[in-house]
């Protein structure tokens, strides 16, 4: 059988998850992409479904197209659909994507699109969030305290990527997410922010997702079903209102950290819904687990970092991935795209596991140099 992966830039989720997980399923890979891969590829336009379909029709028969790309989810499952495979809803994925549609969708929370050269709203309640309408990684996400603030940030994110922004209701409370499977609830995380106006997650910790069935009921609302689902919610007074929706799995390692929490191949219960098989039983979780972000907060060049690892700590699986090399030129953001690495812990409870982080990073140096 072939699976098709549709993808964009190398990511770790692709390249060391779902890559070995077709192998292991035995599956025969066909990596559609327009970029540069170190594995063999069939080049397409990727963001267009009329040349994945054509890709695919050269490539042979499909099993499965897939892709774990925020930008490619609707060409992707548009791609699927027509060749009679199990695909996610093109409205779904547009809805996800799309977050005026998703605002649109829900309701409850206040949100107007602003295009380039227009002025900030009349009637908006501040404090609002300020993002790109397809935007991620917080990227040029900011929030703004009144209309003068609005504009200027408009036009400093205009002048980067003159495209259609999203100003809406800041939404107080602690940010959630929910990691769910052909609907099916895999657990959840609680996310640590950069303090405003810059909203970069700084860790992620696992814990049993509060009002999970709200927020189920939001996704339906959306059409989200086949496949996996990353959504970002806020808890406030009892009350749970989504953020974003994500539909693919979470990123920033928390994948591979999901996996080994629940003790499941995980990538491979991804691929296998998009070949029409169901869920397994979800096992429960036990002890603690967190993803731990180190975040570039100079200009420079990294001149010393430590290598990728793995090893056991006082009971903690411990993992260190670097996403930036030495040598690279780092020009803080203020956003998830100044990560320099990730630190993934699972241990017995969260006392352990952020005694293993702490001391991780107290032995080593992440140097930066003008």
């Amino acid at each position: 059988m072939r699976l098709y992966i549709v993808a964009g830039k190398q990511t770790d989720s692709v390249t060391h998850g779902f890559l070995p997980a077709a192998a292991a399923l035995g599956l025969d890979v066909t990596l559609l992409t327009d970029r540069e891969w170190p594995v063999e590829t069939l080049r397409c336009d990727v963001t267009d479904f009329r040349s994945i379909v054509a890709a695919v029709a050269r490539g042979g028969e499909p099993a499965a197209i897939f892709s774990n790309s925020d930008h490619l989810q609707t060409p992707a499952a548009l791609a699927a659909e027509f060749f009679g495979l199990p695909a996610k809803d093109w409205r779904a994925t547009l809805r996800a994507k799309n977050k005026a549609l998703t605002r649109r969708a829900l309701g409850g929370v206040y949100a107007v699109e602003l295009w380039p050269g227009e002025g900030p709203p009349g009637d908006a309640p501040y404090p609002l969030v300020v993002k790109p309408r397809e935007g991620v990684a917080s990227e040029d996400v900011f929030l703004v305290g009144d209309a003068d603030e609005l504009k200027a940030r408009c036009a400093e994110i205009w002048a980067r990527r003159p495209e259609a922004l999203l100003a809406e209701e800041y939404l107080p409370g602690t940010l959630h997410t929910l990691e769910t499977l052909n609907g099916r609830v895999l657990g959840g995380f609680r996310t640590t922010v950069s303090p405003p106006p810059h909203f970069v997650e700084e860790r992620l910790d696992w814990t049993t997702p509060p009002c999970a069935g709200e927020v189920l009921a939001a996704l339906r609302t959306l059409g989200v079903g086949l496949g996996a689902c990353h959504t970002e919610y806020v808890m406030h007074e009892g009350r749970a209102r989504v953020v974003e929706v994500n539909y693919r799995i979470i990123g920033d390692h928390c994948d591979f950290l999901l996996g080994d929490l629940l003790g499941v191949p995980i990538f491979e219960w991804v691929l296998r819904a998009h070949l029409g098989e169901p869920v397994p039983p979800v096992p429960a979780a036990t002890g603690h687990a967190a993803v731990d972000s180190v975040i570039a907060d100079r200009p420079g060049t990294l001149v010393s970092a430590p290598e990728r690892q793995e090893h056991e700590d006082g009971g903690v699986r411990l993992a260190y991935w670097p996403v930036r090399a030495l040598g690279d030129l780092i020009e803080p953001t203020r956003t998830n795209r100044d990560y320099l690495g990730m630190i993934r812990a699972l241990g017995p409870d969260a006392a352990a596991v952020d005694a293993a982080i702490r001391a991780f990073r107290e032995r080593h140096a992440w140097e930066i140099v003008p």
